[in-house]
This record gives C-alpha cells, structure tokens and sequence, in this order.
C-alpha cells in the first residue's frame, strides 16, 4: 500500500504561482514513477505531469508545457509540481498518484491516488 498525501495548494491571481508537494508512505518512493492529474467542476480527470521512478523524463500536458515542472525528491519521499504563470483555467483540484510500473499520463494506469488539493486561480 502507498499513502499519498498533497499540499499547498489555495487561491492565487492569475500570472502567479503555487508549489504542490504530495508526501508519500508506506511502500519504497524510489521505485514508484510519479504522476499529477487534475479535474475541474464538470469536467473530466486530466493527466498535467508525469515522472519516472528515478525522478528523471519528465513530460507535461500541452496545456502547461513550459509554465508547470515536475520533480520528485525520493530522499524525502516527496513530488513537487511547481506551477508558474498560472491561469483561471487551471482551477481545479489536483492529485498525485503513483504507479507500480513506468510513468503515464493515462489515469487507469496509476494504482494510488491521494485526496486532492484545490487550486483557485482568480482573474
């Protein structure tokens, strides 16, 4: 079992920017390839940054290439989405999940998931 934990998420304006941590326990964080999704009111979970197991390959949405980064500490068993220049359309609330096997931006193939953290973007 994995117990995943997300924080740092609120209200920000629109052009700042937020740093989500999702803490992990519960099973060796190094060998877990790490994900962050998001899902808006009335809409669909979507897939926003993916990492490996060893912190490494990263890949993002197109909606937030350039703007957000992911990054994985497994010395503190830690994943950080770092998110910049942020906009209204990215209110949503935000999870972290972890995958047994390699990293993907399909939600189906992450075993865990932790409870969510919203982030408001005013205009």
């Amino acid at each position: 079992q994995v117990q995943l934990v997300e924080s740092g998420g609120g209200l920000v304006q629109a052009g700042g920017s937020l740093r989500l941590s999702c803490a992990a326990s519960g099973r060796t964080f190094g060998n877990l390839a790490m994900g962050w999704f998001r899902q808006a009111p009335g809409k669909e979970r979507e897939f926003v940054a993916a990492i490996n197991w060893s912190g490494g390959n990263p890949y993002y949405a197109e909606s937030v290439e350039g703007r957000f980064t992911i990054s994985k500490d497994n010395a503190k068993n830690t994943v950080y989405l770092q998110m910049n220049s942020l906009k209204p359309e990215d209110t949503a609330v935000y999870y972290c999940a972890a995958d047994l096997g390699s990293h993907s931006d399909l939600a189906v193939a992450y075993d865990y998931w932790g409870q969510g953290t919203q982030v408001t973007v005013s205009s």
